[in-house]
């Protein structure tokens, strides 16, 4: 980190940062542990076309928040210098999660899902990882993953010659398959990226989540996500599904709802996602 952006955080913190240290494991931005001598902060850093990003990304944060459900790490700032963009947030001592935090965060998730909207969608577009995800609100579920999940990531796969126009479905079929499966979905306000990356246990075991694509829709979208790349203890479903139960269709909405993070996926990273996007195209469209 060069001086002047140290100086810089260290004036809006009104604190003088000692120390930064690179954190691994972020595929989209850079990350450091910020330490001064009284506290530790988190930063992410990337280019200045980026800080929509960590602007969208912090009003997810503050909005879950505020449902006083769940954890977040508190927002100190965002912003531009120079070449770059940052965000800069509490850093969370971590700790590897047990049966029982499992278990807390199973409930607390539960909680989330319980905040609701008249409407599925949110009044602010954000992303998923680097892409833009689509937010304009819907009165109807199938409605809204059709047209600002489903659609808009096949539309980048064919457009960049991931998948052929014969591979990806015709509007019009998604719905037919869709109307069937989502009978009696209420909104509930969503993580929106909920896989294991993106959850912490503090030492003392209080639940945290981060990096956040938030919007209203169905609760188990989030599910879907703990489910793909695996991460998430028995106890935490468990505890979640005492407050929400699987249906009939569960299973077959958990697949249609990993279909939209593998698009996403297939998308970012490439085709070794295009085997497991195939496979759901065929089975349900």
């Amino acid at each position: 980190m060069n001086k002047g952006l140290k100086l810089h955080l260290s004036n809006l913190l009104e604190d003088t940062i000692i120390n930064v240290s690179s954190i691994g494991g972020g595929d989209i931005s850079r990350a450091y542990k910020a330490d001064t001598s009284n506290c530790a902060y988190f930063l992410k850093m990337n280019s200045v076309s980026a800080l929509n990003i960590f602007k969208t990304e912090a009003y997810g944060l503050d909005l879950i928040a505020k449902t006083n459900t769940i954890k977040t790490p508190n927002i100190i700032a965002f912003g531009k210098f120079e070449n770059a963009s940052f965000l800069l947030m509490d850093f969370i001592e971590s700790k590897r999660a047990s049966a029982e935090d499992y278990e807390i965060l199973g409930e607390q998730l539960a909680a989330l899902h319980k905040c609701t909207s008249e409407n599925f969608g949110l009044d602010k577009d954000n992303y998923i990882g680097s892409l833009p995800q689509s937010n304009t609100t819907h009165n109807t579920w199938v409605e809204f993953y059709t047209y600002e999940r489903l659609l808009p990531q096949l539309e980048i796969a064919k457009q960049i010659g991931l998948l052929s126009g014969s591979e990806s479905p015709p509007e019009q079929r998604i719905i037919g398959q869709l109307e069937s499966l989502f009978n009696g979905i209420k909104p509930s306000l969503l993580h929106g990226d909920l896989w294991s990356g993106n959850y912490l246990i503090s030492k003392v075991g209080e639940p945290y989540l981060i990096d956040p694509a938030v919007y209203y829709g169905h609760n188990e979208v989030d599910i879907a996500m703990t489910k793909l790349f695996g991460g998430f203890g028995n106890t935490f479903y468990e505890s979640y599904h005492s407050h929400f139960p699987s249906y009939s269709n569960t299973s077959a909405r958990i697949e249609i709802y990993q279909l939209y993070y593998l698009l996403v996926h297939l998308n970012l990273f490439g085709s070794s996602y295009y085997g497991s996007v195939v496979t759901i195209l065929n089975k349900y469209f």
